[in-house]
């Protein structure tokens, strides 16, 4: 807030300089408000009891990412021989899961973390486990 004080004014009433004193001070205490801190500049910054965690990466970052996605159930599939999920495995896995929103590759494409709103169990859920390692991370 910024105040004018015309002196022509000042002089036409004949205001004393113990009034303009205190106007100018008010002015001063007024515009000086601002956010206060809490505690001194001289205070110590409080130490961290715990080092931060460290971030997730690979496969845990994977699954917490479809984690994230709020799905019912979370499911990991991978073949049986190890080796990394192809194309004509993923064809197979859109096919007989069409129920799967997100599909996330993960551990350089051996496996694959899918997240949906359905119970694979009641789907094709023995079909999959037919030709791939099918692990339920629902509840875990």
């Amino acid at each position: 807030m910024i105040f004018w004080i015309n002196i022509s004014t000042i002089m036409s009433h004949r205001l004393t300089g113990r009034v303009l004193m205190i106007l100018i001070l008010g002015c001063m205490a007024l515009s000086s408000c601002g956010g206060s801190r809490t505690g001194s500049s001289n205070e110590p910054v409080a130490a961290q009891s715990s080092p931060l965690p460290s971030p997730k990466t690979g496969f845990e970052a994977d699954l917490d990412y479809v984690r994230k996605g709020q799905y019912t159930y979370v499911w990991v599939i991978s073949r049986k021989d190890g080796q990394p999920l192809d194309k004509n495995d993923g064809a197979y896995l859109r096919t007989n899961a069409p129920q799967v929103v997100d599909w996330v590759t993960s551990e350089g494409g051996k496996k694959v973390i899918a997240g949906t709103n359905f119970d694979l169990a009641q789907g094709n859920l023995a079909l999959l486990q037919k030709r791939f390692n099918v692990e339920d991370y629902s509840g875990k």
